[in-house]
């Protein structure tokens, strides 16, 4: 049972590690896209309306490479809440069901109402 729970540990570190990787990654390749500096005007045939149906080759490869880093970002992230439910990992919601409560305040003597005139 520890030999298992060391293995689902440094799994779930690598996955962290991959998807964080992934996360800063998939940033910066956003960030590094180009604009299309038309707008909604570049679908009704404003300026730049060309670059909807003919990317360049260069941005071609920055497109697959988002696609695929969006897709490994999803997939990772399914993983991870897998594989910490699995290792039981708490919640704080969990825990708080830990802390003692205490019942409300009643006080000794009653309270009097105060006539005013």
């Amino acid at each position: 049972m520890l030999y298992n729970l060391k293995i689902m540990n440094i799994i779930y570190n690598l996955l962290q590690f991959v998807h964080y990787t992934v996360c800063a990654g998939l940033i910066l390749v956003v960030l590094l896209q180009a604009g299309k500096s038309g707008g909604m005007a570049g679908i009704f045939g404003g300026g730049g309306s060309d670059q909807i149906f003919n990317a360049p080759s260069g941005m071609a490869f920055i497109k697959k490479l988002t696609v695929a880093m969006a897709c490994i970002f999803m997939f990772t992230s399914l993983v991870l809440t897998k594989v910490s439910t699995n290792m039981s990992m708490m919640s704080v919601v969990n825990q708080l069901s830990n802390i003692p409560i205490s019942a409300p305040y009643s006080p000794q003597e009653p309270i009097e109402p105060i006539e005013m005139e």
